[in-house]
């Protein structure tokens, strides 16, 4: 498979891999029915976000949705030719090094992508799915870099007709459209075809067996005629007795839709249906009504009548009772498409780009609509768009509010209930030579290790403590002396009595010798040497 070179990808290729591990912090002042929720909305990098989201989201995403910078050249983004921020040349320089300031528009943009894309997909479960909108600037580009990322596993292309219209600054012709690639993880994911209740009124004739409808049994269409398929071309007997042979469509011999195997048992079990046309024998064959029958209905792949990005900046002035809030948000419709296409009712869908909140404003619309618990992750890195904008936007979806139409009418929409954690990245836990920074709370220290033992999150109800007991999994139960106490001595032996089977437990340092760590099935781990990164 063709790969993609660009100036920095030698270093940004495992980047992901050094990006440090943060804390997730809540801020309740802007979190919204928090104790009944596992919705969150995160402020912050997305890179580190996503990093710090990996031990507690680990190949469980189904549906991951972004909206990344589109790479115009006019975009206030980080990696931007005409954006001189001191901190992004520094990385820059400190990733890439000296050939930093050579790279174009392009690499940058690719640079920043790469490392992000590679964290999703480790996210993503193995049925799991990426839908990534984009436009002409990049779209060949992120072509390749996603085949190279998701092992070739493309799924197709979206065109999304976004306008229609307008376009009076465009060079050479009105652009309507963008694109959204699709890429799943494995080729386990499956799209969900939307089906629909079988038309009755098609079904108009009857007989002894019931309602049918009929379909020409002659081809029609490219391939009708009978040198395409000479083996298809033969003679049936009509109800007179006369031999009928199959006509094309432009009036040459023509071959029928079905073998001669296929059409003897057609014949055989009468599902054959003969009518007359300018004088002439026409067979048709049966199809009966089976109850409860339905139909797929197969997406297409250009979006044509869906939404338009004038429905969704209609949306936000409704929600904010002002204009122009965000820059080219997209409609929530748009978003529930792509769900509704590929996950259950209780899955999660992540956005690592968020802007203005519409792939969560869309989760919560469907599970108002069908009850269910579709869960959300939103990561927004500007300070005044993820409070001001995204917060609030979903705080008002949920807890409902009023807009004046055009003509003064009041307006009030209901709310969608739900509610999400408003979490900011935290100090990093280890420095590069895995010495903890600080001094992070038990908890914190707690979650990360239990994290990397098992891939699961703790439940703090069944923790105890008093025991320094950190949680269970597979038969084997977890601890952490840390904090007013740092050693594990002979006072342990007494809470290991109460655990049976193995135990391993995380401290500074180990007073007891090797002969009772064996008799009492302790594995010690000395922090912070041996706890595990990811």
């Amino acid at each position: 498979m063709p790969t993609l070179k660009w100036i920095g990808k030698d270093k940004v290729i495992n980047y992901h891999n050094e990006v440090p591990f943060r804390l997730l912090k809540e801020n309740k002042n802007l979190s919204v029915n928090s104790n009944d929720t596992e919705n969150l909305l995160i402020k912050g990098d997305n890179l580190e976000a996503l990093k710090a989201l990996l031990p507690y989201y680990y190949n469980q995403v189904k549906v991951i949705y972004i909206d990344p910078p589109y790479n115009t050249g006019n975009e206030n983004w980080a990696f931007n030719d005409n954006v001189n921020s001191p901190e992004i040349k520094k990385w820059l320089g400190k990733v890439v090094g000296s050939e930093a300031q050579d790279l174009s528009r392009h690499d940058k943009w690719l640079c920043m992508m790469m490392p992000r894309l590679k964290l999703l997909r480790a996210l993503l479960c193995d049925d799991g799915v990426i839908f990534v909108s984009i436009d002409d600037n990049e779209v060949h580009y992120l072509r390749m870099l996603m085949d190279e990322v998701f092992h070739g596993n493309f799924v197709g292309k979206l065109i999304w007709r976004k306008k229609e219209g307008g376009g009076q600054t465009d060079a050479y012709f009105v652009t309507e459209h963008e694109y959204v690639l699709v890429y799943a993880k494995s080729p386990s994911f499956v799209w969900r075809d939307e089906t629909a209740e079988i038309d009755r009124e098609q079904y108009k004739r009857e007989d002894e067996r019931g309602n049918f409808r009929v379909i020409k049994l002659a081809k029609w269409g490219s391939g009708a005629r009978k040198e395409d398929r000479p083996s298809m071309h033969f003679p049936i007997k009509a109800p007179d007795g006369s031999e009928v042979l199959p006509i094309a469509p432009d009036g040459r011999e023509g071959r029928w839709r079905v073998g001669k195997p296929r059409m003897l048992k057609l014949i055989e079990n009468d599902l054959v249906h003969w009518g007359k046309k300018d004088n002439r024998w026409e067979a048709y064959e049966k199809v009966y009504l089976q109850e409860g029958e339905s139909k797929t209905i197969k997406a297409r792949s250009i979006l044509y009548d869906l939404a338009r990005t004038g429905d969704a900046t209609n949306m936000l002035t409704s929600i904010f009772g002002v204009k122009d809030v965000f820059e080219n948000a997209k409609p929530v419709e748009l978003v529930k498409f792509m769900i509704s296409h590929t996950c259950d009712r209780d899955d999660i869908i992540l956005d690592s780009f968020a802007g203005s909140g519409t792939t969560a404003h869309a989760v919560l619309d469907l599970n108002n609509e069908d009850g269910g618990n579709r869960k959300f992750i939103l990561v927004e890195m500007e300070n005044d768009i993820a409070e001001t904008i995204t917060a609030e936007r979903l705080k008002r979806v949920i807890q409902g509010y009023c807009y004046k139409k055009s003509n003064g009418e009041e307006v009030k929409v209901e709310g969608l209930g739900g509610g999400f954690k408003f979490l900011e990245l935290g100090n990093p836990l280890f420095d590069k030579h895995k010495r903890i920074i600080g001094e992070p709370s038990y908890e914190d220290l707690a979650g990360y290790i239990h994290f990397t033992e098992t891939r699961c999150t703790i439940d703090w109800g069944k923790a105890n403590r008093d025991d320094w007991y950190v949680g269970e999994s597979g038969g084997i139960h977890y601890f952490m002396i840390y904090g007013e106490k740092n050693d594990l001595d002979e006072g342990f032996l007494e809470i290991a009595k109460r655990y049976q089977g193995k135990k391993v437990v995380y401290a500074d340092a180990v007073m007891i010798d090797d002969d009772e760590l064996e008799r009492f099935d302790i594995v010690f781990k000395q922090i912070p040497y041996e706890i595990r990164t990811f």
